[in-house]
């Protein structure tokens, strides 16, 4: 687990939008890394924080659609305006990080950020 305030420091993000209400203090227990927004759909079984390297506005409908409130965009892309409303719009939170997945994702797992359990479809 870490604290919103914590990751934000770990992976030098900027902020793109800031819901009302979440604090540097929220705790985050598990993450999701892709960049297949059905991959996330198919697989999240639980309210995570996304780290991806797509910035289009389905990245915003997808977190709708399963819960998710915390979104970092990785490798320095920066969202679509269209995007940022969207997430402003559904209350998501968007932050962005120069770092490539792998290696924020591995920041976050190293430093007690763990991977959320999947829903295996067999």
């Amino acid at each position: 687990m870490m604290k919103l305030g914590q990751v934000k420091e770990l992976l030098s993000t900027k902020v793109l939008y800031e819901k009302k209400g979440i604090s540097d203090e929220f705790i985050i227990k598990n993450a999701c890394g892709a960049d297949l927004m059905s991959d996330v759909l198919a697989f999240s079984s639980e309210k995570t924080l996304l780290l991806t390297g797509l910035t289009n506005p389905q990245v915003i409908r997808t977190a709708e659609m399963i819960g998710i409130d915390l979104i970092i965009f990785v490798r320095g892309k920066e969202p679509l305006a269209e995007t940022i409303k969207l997430a402003k719009d559904q209350e998501i939170s968007l932050f962005m990080t120069d770092k490539p997945l792998f290696e924020a994702c591995g920041l976050l797992f190293h430093y007690g950020i763990t991977p959320e359990k999947m829903n295996y479809i067999e």
